[in-house]
This record gives C-alpha cells, structure tokens and sequence, in this order.
C-alpha cells in the first residue's frame, strides 16, 4: 500500500473497505478533494467510536445504496442525514436473469449493461450526492464494491480523473474486503471474480477501463435527470 493509498483508506471499526476519494490524478493536472466524498462497505457494524470518527470527518449524508431489506439499524448520530436509494431495480427480471445466470453480476463486466439499463437509478443517485446538505457524503452498498464502484466510476470520471486511477481505486477493494471473508468464513471473492472474468479473456481493470472510456459522463447525467446545477455541484464537491 503506497502512502497516498494509505492515507485515502478510513479505518473505521467495524468496516473493512471504507476510503476517501480525494487525491486522485485528474488528466491535465490536479486531483480530487479530500474530505467531501467517501465510499464504503456496510457501515452498521461500526462501533460508537467509529461512528465519532466519521462524524469527525464532517460527514453528514449517508446513501445506502442497498436494498431496503438489507437496512438495519446502527449507531450514527442523529444530525446525519440517511438516504437509502436502491440501486438494483430486483423487479427487471430480464436483466437480473441473464446476469446471475452468468455469474457475472458481481464484476465489473456488467458495469456498461447496467448503466445503460438504469440510468433513472444512477441519476437519483448522483443528484442525492449533488444537493445534499453542507458536509462530507458517504456512499455505500453492501461489500462497497460493485454497486458502490459504479457510483464512483461516474462521478471520478466526470471530473476526469485518469482512467488508470478510477481502475485502480475499484481494485483497492480486493485487498480491503480479504478479513471480512476470512471473518465471515467464506471464500475470498476476488478469486471467483477474477476467474469469472479471465473466462471472458479480460481483466477486472480492462473492464473498469473500457466502461470509462465508453462514458460520456456529463451527457449520461443530463439524460439522467441532472441538471446542470447538479452537474455543477458535484464538480464543486469533488474539486
């Protein structure tokens, strides 16, 4: 883990892939702000430290990207606004059908198919992101991996952070989440992904490059929903 890593990543008790998206290298110089925009894993094992922690950091918008029935109570503190926008609409079955049945829905593979299908989800998402409240914004799924690494995908690329940087941030949690499956006593993922992947004669980072240099991110956002305020906004919070 090089320095910068090091210090992007958030060790939250009771969290294993939390990080700040700041510090990242933007094409023609620059890089993302610090403090204003976190991802993460499923925050709801944090302890009440971990919890001030955050609180610490300024973060005051929480979106939880998951299913409403995967939310459970926890401990953060009352002026942290909550924001559970579900990402997966379970109600397209085509979709869900022919990317489970392939196994590959837990990859960066079907990052392009899913953009295209739910651009209504991903653009609620984002403007949560660009109206909320004064403070840091925290977004997070389950693993905070696949549906959090889409929403990150998005925003790191519409202010042009390197394509080699948005790979290498959605790769960082392979490393991060290896203790919670040997905690949870399951198999590491990220060799199942990897060998899903490789099947298909690509690579995870290929993947996550190819979805980027297929994105014209601010046109998506405005046919999203967002405006141009929002677009704005977001570019504001991120740089």
């Amino acid at each position: 883990m090089n320095t910068m890593t090091a210090e992007r990543h958030q060790d939250w008790e009771g969290c294993y892939n939390a990080r700040d998206l700041g510090g990242l290298k933007r094409r023609g110089g620059g890089e993302t702000r610090w403090g204003t925009t976190f991802r993460s894993d499923n925050p709801e094992r944090l302890t009440e430290a971990a919890w001030a922690r955050v609180h610490g950091l300024g973060i005051r918008t929480v979106i939880d990207l998951r299913g409403a029935y995967e939310v459970k109570p926890d401990g953060r503190a009352e002026d942290i606004t909550s924001l559970n926008i579900v990402m997966d609409d379970e109600t397209d079955r085509e979709f869900w059908d022919h990317w489970n049945g392939t196994m590959l829905s837990g990859t960066p593979l079907y990052y392009q198919a899913f953009l295209d299908r739910f651009p209504e989800r991903i653009g609620e998402i984002c403007t949560a992101v660009a109206r909320a409240e004064p403070g840091g914004v925290l977004f997070h799924c389950a693993a905070g991996r696949d549906r959090t690494g889409l929403i990150a995908l998005i925003l790191l690329a519409l202010v042009d952070v390197e394509p080699e940087e948005i790979a290498a941030d959605h790769g960082l949690s392979a490393d991060r989440l290896r203790p919670a499956w040997a905690e949870l006593n399951l198999d590491d993922q990220t060799a199942t992904i990897e060998r899903l992947i490789a099947a298909e004669n690509t690579t995870a980072r290929e993947s996550i490059l190819s979805a980027v240099a297929g994105l014209d991110p601010v046109k998506y956002l405005r046919n999203a929903g967002l405006t141009s305020e929002d677009i704005d906004s977001l570019r504001a919070r991120l740089i």
